[in-house]
């Protein structure tokens, strides 16, 4: 029998979640939420880029979302600008007796020693009330720096460091609110956009490192950060929006797991609106961007990963990577116990979605 699955979010991950739903012989699409009025009544296949009639209306609330009876709900809603709604949603979620397995909100991708447990322990007891599980992932944070280095430090006598890190050119990135109001592209360097405040890159990175250290068996004593920002030298247009003369172009940054005085697990993102600018900060392994674990210790690695896509470039086939985590997840996240989940509790190998000849 199909798993009963209901949606919400139709941006960069929900919309290509979404059409993995659709697609997948898996799943049965109960109902789709959407924040966006004029989204409202349209067909789930509309939605989803997709060319056909799902039956499947979006509505408004999430009252009349479960009303449809769904087994899970794939939450693909913004989490980054609206933490605590984001949390809210999920509880009533939970609550209600319905699994989660999402995009959003990072921070309960691995959230103790990062959130206080004013935030962790009401998902707890809405997931106990209602016997469900929640399981937040992505691709980074996500499967790039959980899944990927653990199943490469498993094989390791030694472990000294593990770097993670996203080497990319987000100018075909189209997320105008991640771009501009969380990373401040675009934006006057004196201005300090709201991921670089103080305490924002730890928090949005600490559940990443957190989780791997528990994996490694290492207790991290403290979690540092480091930026530097790069601005452009004239004008250029890029998806999401013009980037002004002197406005952020590359962003460079570090988020450390430190034991003592040495940074044992680094999560860092060296991120290029144009792949001329700063030509001393590492390189992708292919254009345009990739993904790279390095260990050091015995043995070392160093694995790059190289997203491709027929339907598009590196960016949207890290998105569809995300988008399939999630929705291959959704099997083990129902028949887990209940609670907030992690890739420390799931199987390795989620459920693949449609295979077909090409």
């Amino acid at each position: 029998m199909p798993i009963r699955v209901a949606h919400i979010g139709t941006g960069n991950v929900g919309r290509l979640a979404l059409a993995g739903l659709i697609e997948s012989p898996h799943y049965e699409l109960t109902g789709v939420w959407v924040s966006t009025p004029e989204k409202v009544g349209k067909d789930a296949g509309t939605l989803a880029g997709l060319d056909v009639s799902t039956g499947v209306n979006a509505v408004d609330s999430i009252g009349a979302l479960l009303a449809t009876e769904p087994e899970c709900v794939v939450y693909c809603a913004m989490g980054d600008t609206r933490i605590q709604e984001a949390i809210a949603d999920c509880r009533e979620i939970l609550s209600a007796g319905v699994n989660i397995v999402g995009s959003s909100p990072g921070l309960l991708m691995y959230p103790w020693q990062v959130l206080p447990h004013k935030y962790i322990d009401p998902v707890h007891e809405a997931a106990k009330e209602g016997n469900a599980s929640l399981f937040v992932t992505g691709v980074d944070p996500g499967f790039a720096n959980d899944l990927l280095p653990l199943a490469l430090a498993g094989t390791c006598q030694r472990i000294e460091q593990v770097r993670c890190s996203e080497i990319a050119d987000y100018a075909t990135y189209d997320g105008a609110i991640v771009m501009f109001d969380v990373m401040g592209f675009g934006k006057p360097l004196e201005e300090v956009p709201m991921l670089l405040q103080p305490g924002v890159l730890s928090i949005a990175w600490g559940p990443a490192i957190r989780q791997l250290a528990v994996g490694l068996g290492v207790e991290i004593d403290s979690i540092t950060e480091e930026y530097e920002r790069i601005p452009a030298p004239e004008a250029f247009d890029v998806a999401a929006g013009r980037i002004p003369e002197g406005g952020l172009a590359a962003l460079r940054f570090q988020v450390r797991g430190m034991v003592g005085d040495a940074p044992v697990i680094v999560v860092e993102h060296i991120t290029r609106l144009r792949e001329d600018l700063c030509p001393d900060w590492p390189q992708p392994a292919q254009a345009g961007g990739s993904y790279r674990v390095e260990i050091t210790g015995e043995p070392n690695y160093l694995v790059d990963i190289c997203p491709t896509s027929r339907k598009g470039d590196h960016n949207h086939a890290a998105i569809v990577a995300a988008a399939g985590r999630i929705v291959n997840a959704i099997p083990a996240v129902v028949a887990a116990e209940p609670g907030i989940r992690t890739t420390l509790d799931l199987p390795l190998i989620g459920r693949p979605g449609v295979i077909a000849p090409s």
